[in-house]
């Protein structure tokens, strides 16, 4: 499915299928429970979010004082954001992606399956990287020093 497809089932169809569903929901338990299930899952959806942040914030810290790349730590903190914005989406739908972004045990899952296909894209050639610096876009990436051992500017990590 191109680009322009993905935006039509992300913009037009997600939202008639969120608005269809909670007329269905609405008519079976009527509105105001329909609209305390909306509320509900709003707030519950943003003390989850805080909770989870605050955590994955911990999470980074605690890598980076090690001097370890906070891989994990990122992805969980891109997880968060994005499940906080599918919960301020109302609907059902978008709440139970929501909550499945925001739930460690599912999240995981879930960004497990991203980086198959990531990793399947950049294989493919379907996803490319671009390398961005001061000197603006498209910039190709540092070459490697060959023999860093022999470089008088490099440093040793006072970390380590």
């Amino acid at each position: 499915m191109n680009v322009l497809g993905r935006l039509a089932l992300l913009f037009i169809i997600v939202p008639l299928l969120e608005l269809a569903l909670l007329i269905e929901v609405g008519q079976i338990v009527g509105f105001l429970p329909t609209m305390a299930l909306v509320i509900f899952t709003g707030v519950t959806g943003a003390w989850l979010a805080r909770l989870e942040g605050l955590r994955t914030l911990w999470k980074l810290r605690e890598d980076m004082a090690r001097g370890q790349l906070p891989g994990q730590a990122i992805m969980d903190g891109m997880s968060i954001l994005m499940g906080a914005a599918f919960l301020l989406t109302p609907g059902i739908i978008t709440d139970f992606v929501g909550f499945s972004l925001l739930l460690p045990v599912t999240r995981r899952g879930i960004q497990r399956q991203v980086r198959k296909r990531l990793e399947q894209g950049v294989r493919d050639g379907a996803v490319q990287m671009m390398v961005v610096d001061a000197s603006g876009f498209g910039a190709p990436p540092p070459e490697p020093d060959p023999e860093p051992w022999k470089n008088p500017d490099n440093e040793l990590n006072p970390l380590d």
